[in-house]
């Protein structure tokens, strides 16, 4: 094969409008280019069932945008990629910049194996992590100030996707099988055209469960089949208080991906040093119990069954079943942040280390140790029906309204487990176990 001049490496950024690498490919390829995704045995394989499902529909979808050109290839990607930029005569590899861990240090590798130059353009993120910094020239500890510099700071507008391209064909495994659907660029341009005649009502409904509202942007957003400044130029024509509301959501997002770039060790190791004393219980029994949905609190077993039916977990409850586990259960938060990374359809390595930190207390802006939610409570409030909970516990869908979040009260409910821990007493523990290390 000659004169083929650049491999576009596709990873994070399974699209083919608003990517600049994909533009600077073409570029550097004059028109001409090969499109190469490696299935990576160190994240695949590590990758849930949810996960995996998504990313093989995905990267057909992107194959069949080019005509069925995509090649993959299995295996170490500082072996794949020179290899196939040697064998197709590349002058130049490209890629979106990846910001996390594992992908800065197999980048080094690639780039210190390749003949040819690697070339990193634009990142998964409105702004790139690292490059948001306060007076001092300093990183933000905190949100607030980082989001008023990150809307102060501003992002370049999405870019078309390239004319015209030569897609240029080479030895490619077979797309691995899905049934997963609702994958791809125009899957999520689709779902996200849609969801924002409903974004106005996202201030007010985000935190409803039984409303089901939320955009679950979440999830193309984690394989790059958008890239957030195409939804940011969006909500700009948008007005409202949602509008508003979700763009600092999208914020939210990219303080993570910032602060896990820092702090490579953040997907399990706490920000704020002092929680590495604190004392935590061995997962067993009752974290089986966690997982299984089976804790006997209505709406932490509807959120966990949510996640194991459909890889997916509304917010609010995220953070409820969170709290659950670290301040009623008592466990360390690295092993639910593991949990929800096997049973996710996104899946985000900074998003969810981040914010299992924030409900634990230990991370960077983190909530007060003392913020412990009460599992009935908030299923009083956000999901004030019990509708939530009757669509994902089926045996309490006999009990009316609000009586679904008490089922003890109510005569319970064959098959359906009595609480495994009383909430009051678990919090004066949890808080017990903070003032140990303070």
């Amino acid at each position: 094969m000659r004169d083929v001049a650049a491999v576009m490496w596709f990873r994070r950024d399974l699209r083919l409008a608003d990517h600049p690498a994909l533009l600077d490919a073409v570029s550097a390829g004059g028109g001409r280019v090969v499109a190469l995704f490696v299935l990576d045995p160190r994240l695949w394989d590590r990758a849930g069932d949810p996960r995996r499902a998504h990313l093989a529909a995905s990267l057909r979808s992107l194959s069949e945008s080019i005509g069925g050109n995509l090649v993959v290839r299995r295996g170490a990607p500082a072996e794949v990629v020179p290899a196939l930029a040697d064998e197709v005569g590349a002058t130049s590899v490209h890629i979106t910049a990846d910001h996390a861990p594992y992908g800065r240090d197999r980048d080094a590798e690639v780039e210190a194996s390749l003949n040819c130059p690697l070339v990193a353009t634009g990142s998964p993120y409105a702004i790139a992590p690292g490059r948001i910094l306060n007076q001092q020239n300093r990183p933000y500890q905190v949100f607030t100030p980082y989001f008023r510099s990150w809307l102060e700071h501003g992002w370049r507008q999405p870019v078309d996707p390239p004319a015209k391209v030569d897609w240029i064909t080479a030895d490619s495994e077979d797309l691995p099988d899905s049934t997963a659907h609702g994958a791809g660029e125009q899957a999520a341009l689709d779902h996200w055209r849609a969801y924002l005649d409903e974004v106005g009502r996202y201030d007010d409904e985000r935190d409803r469960p039984d409303l089901d509202s939320t955009s679950r942007m979440s999830i193309p957003l984690k394989y790059g089949e958008i890239h957030p400044r195409t939804m940011l130029a969006d909500l700009a024509r948008k007005r409202s208080a949602g509008a508003d509301a979700y763009r600092r959501e999208l914020a939210w997002r990219e303080f993570c991906a910032d602060l896990l770039r820092r702090h490579p060790d953040a997907s399990w190791k706490p920000l704020r040093p002092e929680f590495e004393r604190m004392s935590y219980d061995e997962p067993g029994d009752a974290f089986e119990a966690w997982c299984a949905g089976r804790t006997g609190l209505p709406f932490v077993d509807a959120g966990m069954r949510q996640l194991a039916g459909s890889g997916f977990l509304h917010n609010r409850v995220r953070m409820v079943v969170a709290s659950f586990l670290v301040k009623d259960l008592h466990v360390h938060w690295k092993f639910g942040a593991r949990w929800f990374m096997r049973a996710l359809r996104d899946g985000d390595l900074a998003s969810n280390s981040l914010n299992w930190q924030w409900v634990a207390g230990c991370g960077a802006d983190a909530a007060p140790y003392f913020r412990i939610f009460n599992p009935v409570g908030q299923g009083l409030k956000f999901d004030p029906d019990g509708e939530y909970v009757r669509r994902w516990v089926p045996e309490l869908r006999h009990l009316d309204g609000k009586a679904a979040h008490e089922p003890w009260k109510h005569g319970g409910a064959d098959g359906y487990p009595a609480p495994i821990v009383d909430h009051a007493e678990a919090r004066r523990e949890a808080l017990r176990r903070y003032d140990a290390i303070r």
